[in-house]
This record gives structure tokens, sequence and C-alpha cells, in this order.
């Protein structure tokens, strides 16, 4: 049996170590995948864009029926101690210290039935973890990603625990040595496996903010670094042609930043390498993480 590291989590109100943390298996979270959850990246031990992943979770929680556990503030505490905890635990500080807290919640514990039972009490899970990006090599060269048709349920725009659907279209992507796969329902773009995807075409383009696909935090970062750049910005419904013809895609995510498809289904994307607006948008969003750790960007 895999032995947990002995990194620090929260679990119902007690903060003790991973291979401490024990659950019921009458938990909805186990049984059904009835639950949420949230990823916050940390750089410099400060949360990044914190309230706008709480605002998603509370988003998430009201869809689900589960009342909210936390307030904001004692969200934030519990974050605040796992990221020192986590640091101290590992020796890392600072840049080399960048962590991504991890947030689930579940609906509770109760026998196995469908319907939501009420009155019972939420699970509370949190921990942190290193945060990993891709290296300079990779982000350099870009990556190759390829497409498939989303099979996945038409509430994507839940975070929810149920990640059945991911877990089979990264393996799409993973057998086929590519990093990512790209979806479209009804010969539309909807989003990748664990990322959002933008395409630049004269403009930047994404999907829209409905309940086919997850709302990314980044989409909102994104926006702003374009208003700032005088890069135009629109959220509507991509045909796959429009995406087959982009002289730039990109992922993001909250470990992929910003990052380059060069390479789709085997065919190159625009000239096959990074192109001008992503890199634009990735300079500006290392500024973002540079002035979250409290530096003064340049």
């Amino acid at each position: 049996m895999n032995q947990l590291p002995p990194l620090p989590c929260y679990l119902n109100g007690e903060f003790t170590e991973l291979h401490n943390a024990k659950i019921s298996v009458m938990d909805r979270g186990f049984i059904f995948g009835d639950g949420i959850y949230e990823v916050v990246p940390v750089y410099g031990g400060q949360p990044f864009r914190f309230d706008q992943h709480m605002a998603r979770l509370e988003r998430s929680l009201a869809e689900l029926r589960i009342a909210n556990p936390m307030s904001r503030s004692e969200w934030a505490a519990i974050a605040s101690k796992l990221i020192a905890d986590y640091a101290q635990s590992t020796g890392s500080s600072g840049q080399n210290g960048d962590q991504m807290i991890y947030i689930q919640v579940t609906r509770g514990v109760a026998m196995r039935d469908h319907v939501m039972p009420e009155n019972i009490t939420p699970t509370v899970f949190v921990m942190s973890n290193k945060m990993s990006v891709p290296s300079e090599a990779v982000r350099q060269q870009g990556v190759a990603c390829v497409t498939a048709d989303d099979f996945r349920w038409e509430k994507a725009h839940i975070k929810s625990t149920s990640l059945l659907g991911a877990v089979f279209s990264r393996q799409i992507s993973f057998d086929a040595g590519a990093t990512e796969t790209v979806m479209f329902r009804d010969g539309y773009l909807s989003e990748a496996a664990a990322s959002n995807v933008v395409v630049k075409n004269g403009q930047l383009l994404g999907t829209p903010k409905d309940n086919l696909v997850l709302e990314g935090i980044r989409y909102g970062l994104i926006e702003e670094l374009c208003r700032q750049q005088g890069i135009g910005f629109e959220l509507r419904r991509i045909s796959r042609a429009e995406v087959l013809q982009a002289d730039e895609l990109l992922l993001s995510s909250a470990s992929k930043e910003v990052l380059a498809i060069t390479s789709l289904d085997g065919q190159p994307v625009g000239n096959g390498k990074p192109g001008p607006v992503g890199e634009r948008l990735y300079a500006g969003y290392q500024l973002a993480k540079q002035a979250s750790r409290g530096a003064v960007a340049a």
C-alpha cells in the first residue's frame, strides 16, 4: 500500500496530516461524488484571486443545495494555516514554496439513497500541495493536443467531484502522447479536459459562461490583461472550423497558467510556435503573480 506523505491537511474541524485523515465509507462524496471542490494557487504564501475562487465555490455549493459550511474569513484562516504548515513541513518558502490549496466539500454522511438528505453535516477537507507549472522549455515549445467530442453531462459549470468525464477525456490525450484533449459539443468548442481553451483569431475568443463549461478563474484575469494591453476579448460560441484555422490556441488553468497549443491532431497551429498574443498574456500573468507575492512589478 502506498504511504501518503505527512503533508498538512484539514478535515472536519481538525488540522492533521494526510495519512491520518479518514472519512466514513458512507460519505456521499465517496458513494456518489456528491460534492464540489476548488483549487486556489498560492504564490509567495499569498492565495491568488482568492475571492474569485470563493465565489465559484459558493456558486457550486448553491447548485448542489449544500449550505456553505464556512464564511470567507473562515476559509481564509484555514488556508492561511495550511500554507504556513506546508512551508514549514517542506522547508520551502518564497517563490520556491508556491503551493496549491485544494478544498473539497461533500454533502456529508448518510445511508445510500439517491435523494438528497436534509439536515446532515457537510464533510470539509482542505490540503496544500506543491504547485507545478510547465517548464520554460515546454512553454517555449508549446504543447500538442488532440480533439474529441464532449461526452460529459450538461452541468459542467459545477466544479463537481464527479470527474469521471474529465478522467476519460484526459486519458484520450494521454494515450495519444498529448497534453490535453480539446472538446467540441455539437460542432462548437467547449473546453479541454482540465483547462480552459482560448482561441485567438484577430482577437482573443473564449466560450460563453454557461452550463456547458466551467467558468475558469483565469478567464477573468485574461480579460483584465487583454483590457490593459488593448487586445480584443470576446466570449461566444466558437465553431470547430474557427479553432482549426486559428493562428493561436491557448490553454489556461491554475497549473498551466497560459500555455500555447502548437499542434492539434498532429497539425501545426499557426506557424507551429507560440504566438505573440500568448506571450504577452503570459508576461502579464507573471506580473500579476509578482503582485500577489508582494513584489514590485517591473
